[in-house]
């Protein structure tokens, strides 16, 4: 049945009009679907399966419709709207455009004038009543094109919730540890429609403000902002990156993609350390540029250990001595022992340096011309310097 503003003008009508038309209604439906396949490139083909059966019933319902309600011949009162809606659902899932369809209700509400119009003009019905036909079924196809919106538009959400559920589920699979067996991985990337590249790269992020604004990425990206450490795997950060302005965002190194825990694990070591101070903060940073860094701090206990065996003629000294002697000890052993260099970087006087050394020598004796000792020695200092912490 007719809804709103276009029954009310359908009941305005006289019922005996409805009974004189009715026997051209199967001739309309058939002028309808004619102009509606001359008319939009996308329905010009032959409707077959459920689709054209749901499409050629919709147009001849649509015109029973409408006549039986200048009758006011009663029906299911949802019964037109549940399929206008079924009209919309069943357009998307066969991959029809929105505006395809709406180009077809307004190209069959035009067809549906012309021949009303030509109808009324040889039953010489007067012009304020063809002025109120023209204005209900224009109106009505109003109507019955926003029931189809809407049922396009619902099983599009539903979709797209579908296809993002998989794709987290494809995230996930992809991250895990242990990893996920590469026929798992490759069947979800299916379901999901994501097309599995061999190289990805990792990204960590946390947000900028409160706010957790969602990007627009391409569709090759799989994205997970809401779980507590959101993440992101892309084929090109480079393309990606410049549109998350309100996301941190540490890059980490390019994988295979049976590889993509490890990216995501350097990925979240490097925002931590940008984080802490450790590495110079930035709204992007790439664990490529701080690999030095982040294998020298990768085991906190390691460094812990090291330093305990490297640098223990330090634990009688006062903190501060230790701090001291630390600083000259890594300057000595960057610059191979030249006593002005280090004046240099330590911006102290020369004098200094020597007292300084004299010292380092008592402390470490012939260790200092052990090169595997100095080694170790510079590893553990330059782990306490990004630190900022003293060597004990």
């Amino acid at each position: 049945m007719a809804t709103g503003q276009a029954r009310r003008l359908w009941l305005s009508l006289p019922a005996e009009l409805a009974r004189r038309f009715r026997p051209h209604a199967d001739r309309l439906a058939t002028k309808i679907l004619d102009e509606i396949q001359h008319a939009v490139p996308e329905y010009a083909k032959p409707l077959e399966g459920q689709f054209g059966e749901v499409i050629v019933r919709a147009i001849e319902q649509a015109v029973l419709s409408c006549l039986d309600s200048i009758e006011d011949t009663r029906s299911t009162p949802d019964r037109w709207g549940k399929l206008f809606h079924e009209v919309g659902k069943r357009v998307y899932h066969d991959g029809g455009s929105l505006n395809s369809l709406q180009a077809a209700y307004r190209a069959g509400g035009q067809a549906a004038w012309r021949y009303v119009s030509s109808f009324g003009q040889s039953m010489r019905l007067p012009v304020p009543m063809l002025c109120v036909s023209a204005e209900a079924i224009f109106a009505y196809v109003d109507e019955i094109s926003s029931y189809s919106v809407e049922g396009y538009t619902l099983a599009q959400a539903r979709a797209t919730g579908t296809l993002e559920r998989r794709r987290r589920r494809l995230l996930e699979l992809i991250l895990a540890r242990p990893p996920s067996s590469p026929a798992a991985v490759a069947s979800m990337a299916k379901a999901a429609q994501w097309t599995l590249p061999e190289w990805v790269t990792v990204v960590a992020l946390e947000p900028l403000t409160e706010e957790q604004f969602a990007p627009t990425l391409g569709d090759d990206v799989l994205l997970d902002l809401e779980g507590a450490e959101p993440c992101l795997i892309t084929p090109d950060p480079s393309r990606d990156l410049p549109e998350m302005p309100h996301w941190r965002a540490a890059v980490g190194p390019r994988v295979r993609i049976s590889d993509a825990a490890t990216s995501l694990h350097w990925a979240r070591r490097t925002l931590e350390l940008a984080r802490g101070g450790v590495i110079p903060a930035a709204q992007v940073v790439h664990a490529a540029d701080h690999l030095t860094t982040l294998w020298l701090l990768q085991e906190r206990f390691l460094l812990d250990e090291l330093s305990a065996r490297v640098l223990a003629p330090f634990a009688s000294l006062t903190a501060k001595q230790q701090l001291r002697l630390a600083e000259t000890l890594l300057a000595w052993l960057k610059c191979n022992g030249s006593t002005l260099e280090i004046a240099r970087l330590l911006d102290i006087h020369p004098q200094t340096v020597r007292y300084r050394v004299a010292q380092l020598t008592e402390l470490f004796g012939a260790r200092l011309g052990d090169p595997q000792e100095r080694l170790k020695m510079q590893i553990a200092l330059e782990a306490h310097h990004l630190l900022g912490t003293k060597p004990e």
